[in-house]
């Protein structure tokens, strides 16, 4: 009963809060921080996912997260690309996102209003 009824809330839109720590820290650290993240001699790209102001700066007009427009990032454009050589991460690296995690990443991005100044991490607020 309990299961349907979460269900029929998630359905309508009513989920729980998501949270960078809990939710996507883990995925990032799983699928993109093995070359986007702190080792600078394995680091792709010259981005680290890891750092709010590295994920969030512009580059040539594109950013790998534009807060607020999931549409408008790198991020979800790459881990949504079917092309083999565009795709993230990389097929080679035997990796894969889900469509929940993707959709997670795609939900979390568009939650990004604002992304706490303090910490070098991200924060929902």
């Amino acid at each position: 009963m309990l299961a349907v009824c979460f269900a029929a809330i998630t359905s309508l839109g009513w989920s729980r809060e998501i949270d960078y720590a809990r939710d996507i820290q883990p995925l990032l650290s799983e699928n993109c921080y093995q070359c986007h993240g702190p080792d600078a001699k394995a680091r792709k790209a010259k981005l680290r996912l890891d750092i709010r102001e590295d994920a969030v700066r512009g580059r040539d007009g594109f950013h790998a997260i534009l807060a607020g427009q999931p549409d408008a990032s790198d991020v979800v454009y790459r881990i949504k690309s079917t092309a083999h050589d565009e795709v993230m991460p990389p097929p080679k690296s035997g990796k894969s996102l889900s469509k929940a995690e993707i959709d997670l990443i795609e939900e979390w991005i568009l939650s990004l209003i604002h992304i706490s100044e303090p910490t070098r991490r991200y924060a929902i607020s």
